[in-house]
């Protein structure tokens, strides 16, 4: 499996996503924001974690708006998977590609620390690692990541079983505790805790290696 991972102005989670899908043995290839095209045969996009272009105007705003945001979109389009962690998530959001926004922490205040999430659904490339109703544990790190969705999406979304991930002691005051959304094709995850900060032991949990281990063993016809 070939995964594009993008490197935006102010990522800085994008080696760590690149070594995620490395360690569950997937081939990767590194794609700066200014590429107007992904690599031949892509069959998944990660758009990692970070401050893309410092965050400025909106989370993810500027980076919705680069170059390679294009070739994302089209390769979404074409059905193919991407995959949205933390700033990742913003963007996608930013993008149309995802419902919603990620506002400011019920708290104001920055988020850093493991929590606890429950497997929303199985039904996806994302979570077929896992059984619904599964308890795992992923890093968080993020401002702005309190999911935010008028009435009707979020109907939608719980009526369609798109949400992907919640939390158990919601950390930011998501809505519904959301933690990760799919796409109507399911095809597209944002989610805001950090599976690939959880894919050895040596970083104090690996529930993400089981994760990257399911997307690796995928390929996307586009």
């Amino acid at each position: 499996m070939l995964a594009a991972v993008i490197t935006f102005p102010g990522s800085n989670c994008d080696r760590d996503l690149a070594r995620g899908f490395e360690l569950a043995g997937a081939r990767v290839v590194r794609v700066w924001h200014k590429e107007t095209a992904l690599p031949a045969g892509t069959d998944i996009v990660g758009v990692p974690g970070g401050f893309s272009y410092g965050d400025y105007l909106r989370c993810g705003a500027i980076a919705a708006q680069s170059p390679v945001a294009g070739a994302i979109a089209a390769h979404a389009a074409r059905g193919g998977f991407v995959l949205g962690i933390c700033n990742g998530f913003q963007v996608l959001t930013e993008m149309r590609l995802l419902p919603g926004a990620l506002m400011r922490n019920a708290g104001l205040s920055f988020v850093c620390k493991p929590v606890r999430l429950r497997v929303a659904t199985a039904d996806s490339a994302f979570t077929s690692a896992f059984a619904k109703g599964s308890e795992v544990v992923f890093p968080v790190a993020h401002h702005d990541g309190n999911y935010t969705i008028d009435a009707e999406g979020l109907a939608r979304l719980q009526g369609e079983d798109r949400v992907a991930f919640r939390y158990i002691d919601n950390p930011n005051g998501s809505m519904d505790d959301i933690a990760g959304v799919l796409s109507a094709n399911r095809r597209v995850l944002g989610m805001m805790p950090h599976p690939e900060r959880a894919v050895e032991a040596v970083q104090g949990g690996s529930d993400g290696s089981a994760f990257f281990r399911a997307l690796a063993a995928l390929t996307a016809p586009v």
